[in-house]
């Protein structure tokens, strides 16, 4: 998926199956935000069109309202975030075990048994 604007509002709004006016319903309900262009027209990346899929789904064939919609898709957001975190500190773990590994094995070890008190 890519970030980049380049669907107009027509465009979009044939992409997701819907209605022009619907787009601008929920951009009004701050379900999506479309970038704008010099002159304010409406620009969707492929990211939006995602988003708005998701949004028909969940409206047309689940039954949840526009705002159930909105948390949905916002917790959604904020799980794909978490995951990547996620996969970012364990990245960061596995390099620094890494690094330690080595310093670890030069450690002597000694052989003898501890003495045993009386």
């Amino acid at each position: 998926m890519t970030d980049q604007p380049v669907y107009t509002i027509r465009i979009a709004a044939q992409l997701v199956g819907v209605h022009q006016q619907t787009l601008r319903t929920y951009e009004r309900e701050g379900l999506l935000i479309p970038a704008r262009t010099a002159g304010r027209q409406r620009l969707y990346s492929q990211n939006d069109i995602e988003r708005l899929l998701l949004i028909r789904r969940l409206i047309d064939e689940l039954g949840v309202n526009l705002a159930g919609a909105d948390i949905i898709v916002r917790m959604r957001q904020q799980i794909d975030e978490l995951k990547l975190e996620n996969r970012q500190l364990k990245r960061e773990l596995q390099r620094v075990r890494d690094q330690q590994l080595p310093a670890v094995q030069t450690i002597p070890v000694q052989d003898q048994k501890p003495e045993r008190r009386r």
